[in-house]
């Protein structure tokens, strides 16, 4: 595979054909993703950065996701979570009410950098529950690919785990929320779709 550079992830942005401001704001943000995830692999062993692409591509082909900003959002959702420090450069870069929607999605012990403690759990799913409606997108296409990347995962446990989070929590906050855009109404199928499919390929 090509190495991802910038006019990869410009185009897979759909930049082209955005405003000027707005492809600006896109090449800046397309820089900060290749430095923050430079360096970083998924568990597969691929490189991280694939993964939020992975992310953008779902919203735009197959939500028909537009709205740049949310686009942005999901190029950078795992920001904060990869690497902690450089929320000062990406405040810098794309201002703070961005950083503040990463930091609404990530969880609190990556941002503390420390292991996860009793109650975390918890904490998250409310974060979770109170996103926006187009926060909340991004992070349901984010669990979207992490379920159809489980068969690269060399953790047999993980699939187990995504699907309990999905069926306890996941699954019922899209249902909670699908009336609220056709995106949402379509992220739940999504996902209730992937959900059968899983868990067909687990029975004995």
């Amino acid at each position: 595979m090509n190495p991802i550079d910038l006019d990869r992830v410009l185009t897979i942005l759909g930049a082209a054909a955005w405003s000027m401001d707005e492809q600006s704001r896109a090449r800046v943000a397309g820089a900060l993703a290749l430095t923050v995830f430079d360096g970083h692999t998924r568990d597969q062993g691929t490189p991280y950065l694939e993964h939020p692409l992975a992310v953008v591509t779902v919203l735009r082909a197959e939500i028909r996701v537009s709205h740049p900003e949310t686009l942005l959002l999901a190029l950078l959702h795992d920001a904060l979570e990869v690497a902690p420090e450089s929320e000062a450069l990406l405040t810098q870069h794309l201002g703070g009410p961005f950083t503040a929607g990463l930091r609404a999605m990530t969880a609190d012990h990556r941002l503390e950098q420390r292991p996860k403690a009793a109650g975390d759990e918890t904490r998250w799913r409310f974060k979770q529950a109170a996103l926006p409606p187009e926060d909340l997108l991004v992070r349901l296409a984010d669990r979207l690919h992490n379920l159809r990347d489980l068969a690269a995962s060399p953790n047999a446990d993980r699939r187990r785990r995504f699907l309990q989070s999905l069926e306890d929590f996941y699954l019922p906050l899209a249902d909670a929320a699908r009336g609220l855009s056709p995106q949402l109404e379509a992220m739940h199928a999504l996902l209730h779709a992937e959900y059968v499919r899983q868990r067909q390929e687990v029975r004995p």
